[in-house]
């Protein structure tokens, strides 16, 4: 009988303070890793600049922006593509239009406009029916509707 009261004591027990340590490790640390990532991403030098002073999330709003801002790299592809219509016919810009809308896919959303924009500046440089030869299904015939918004 002393044996069976033994083994009812053991399955009865509720843990001493190992299990109580574990219970309270279990529910505050994931508060404390959350808190720290929060206090670490706030510290960390968002705006790029090689300042050694840190900025806190806060005063970002607050940061001065420079004045010389990049150009984005539908403007750059835009801007190199009107430059090489200058010295070439409107089927070789298209053409590296498409390669470059190829080569790097997030300049896919600014295709139409772009081809739209050579499509016009085709039409000052060689007239209406003349542009519309040249015209290509690249990025959905963006460059003809842009041929035919010129002409009107």
């Amino acid at each position: 009988m002393k044996h069976s009261t033994i083994l009812q004591t053991r399955r009865g027990h509720r843990g001493g303070p190992a299990r109580r340590i574990g219970r309270t490790l279990a529910l505050v640390l994931p508060v404390v890793l959350v808190l720290s990532g929060t206090l670490a991403v706030t510290r960390v030098n968002w705006t790029g600049s090689p300042s050694s002073s840190v900025l806190a999330a806060s005063d970002v709003s607050t940061a001065e922006v420079p004045k010389a801002v990049a150009h984005a790299p539908e403007d750059v592809l835009r801007d190199r593509l009107m430059g090489e219509l200058q010295d070439r016919n409107p089927g070789v810009v298209l053409t590296h239009l498409q390669q470059a809308v190829n080569g790097h896919p997030s300049l896919a959303r600014h295709c139409s406009s772009i081809a739209r924009a050579l499509g016009q500046a085709a039409v000052r440089m060689y007239g209406a029916s003349r542009a519309q030869s040249f015209a290509r299904p690249v990025c959905d015939t963006s460059f003809a509707s842009g041929v035919l918004a010129a002409a009107r």
